[in-house]
């Protein structure tokens, strides 16, 4: 009979294409990864890794069967989360996953409430890129995201938390800076500095400079929104920050943070977690904290 494990040994070779990465992944020995994938392999009747001295990866029928063993892995995760609603739907793990654009701002105003509201929830925080956070939802190895919705987030199942404003961020030098709010217009044939590509924030801000008649700065692109704060306050150009990035920072004279006028840019941030997921019972806990959390947070960042 095929073991759980040894579908869970297939899909870690396929993630890490490396027999030892795997087998830390999987908090086993090399050996014993390799000889359980070779007992498979017996079993079936099929080979499913190719074996070379500097890379591994799938055969054909390996690349065919991990997709079905994670459909077998995210069935035995639904039961055990199941299992669990049923003892305690307010205990256990609970994996939460965010965007580095958010978490470092966002997690220091909710994570009390969460630990207060559910002090039998044990969180594990998970930060990544917006696609590989999306695909470790789906694979079942995140519970729940908190991130800026996007259209093309349909198949999960939405819960709004909060509209977070996107304001100007840029130097006291600049032209721009002695404004004490701004329209979208004012950004017309403006220069902005992004982050890199895969950052969701990326696509937004240039949605809103683009309309504006603004144009990306293709001399420097960010990893980070701090590498950005920091590239605005040499004066080397200006940027949309989230407003939650602006709260603990105090302008002086490094920086300006400008407000746009009604209605803002904005992000939506959102709680998303899979269809027909077991554990609604904490989701509704998890959804209402957060809301409570931040309510009002913007409006007194402008008193």
């Amino acid at each position: 009979m095929i073991k759980l494990r040894d579908l869970q040994y297939l899909d870690a070779i396929d993630n890490f294409r490396h027999f030892g990465r795997a087998a830390q992944s999987c908090f086993v020995s090399q050996p014993t990864l390799s000889g359980q994938i070779i007992k498979l392999e017996q079993q079936l009747g099929l080979q499913l890794v190719e074996r070379q001295t500097r890379q591994v990866m799938l055969t054909p029928a390996g690349e065919q069967l991990v997709l079905e063993a994670r459909k077998v892995l995210r069935a035995a995760s639904a039961f055990e989360e199941s299992a669990q609603a049923l003892l305690d739907p307010l205990s256990g793990d609970l994996h939460l996953g965010l965007i580095p654009t958010l978490a470092p701002y966002v997690l220091p105003h909710i994570m009390a409430g969460l630990n207060s509201r559910l002090p039998k929830i044990n969180f594990f925080l998970h930060e990544d890129k917006t696609r590989h956070l999306l695909q470790a939802l789906d694979e079942g190895k995140l519970d729940v995201l908190v991130l800026p919705w996007l259209d093309d987030m349909d198949k999960f199942e939405r819960y709004d938390l909060f509209e977070e404003p996107l304001v100007l961020a840029c130097s006291p030098q600049h032209a721009l800076a002695d404004k004490k709010s701004l329209v979208l217009n004012d950004l017309k044939d403006q220069q902005i500095l992004t982050l890199e590509d895969g950052h969701c924030l990326r696509d937004q801000a240039l949605g809103y400079c683009f309309t504006a008649g603004a144009n990306e700065d293709h001399r420097f692109k960010a990893t980070s929104l701090e590498t950005l704060r920091h590239m605005v306050t040499s004066n080397m150009g200006i940027t949309l920050l989230p407003q939650l990035a602006t709260l603990n920072q105090v302008p002086g004279n490094a920086i300006r943070y400008i407000p746009f006028t009604t209605p803002p840019p904005v992000r939506l941030i959102s709680l998303l977690v899979r269809p027909g997921y077991s554990r609604l019972a904490c989701i509704r806990e998890v959804v209402g904290s957060i809301r409570a959390s931040v309510d009002g947070l913007f409006n007194q960042s402008e008193d």
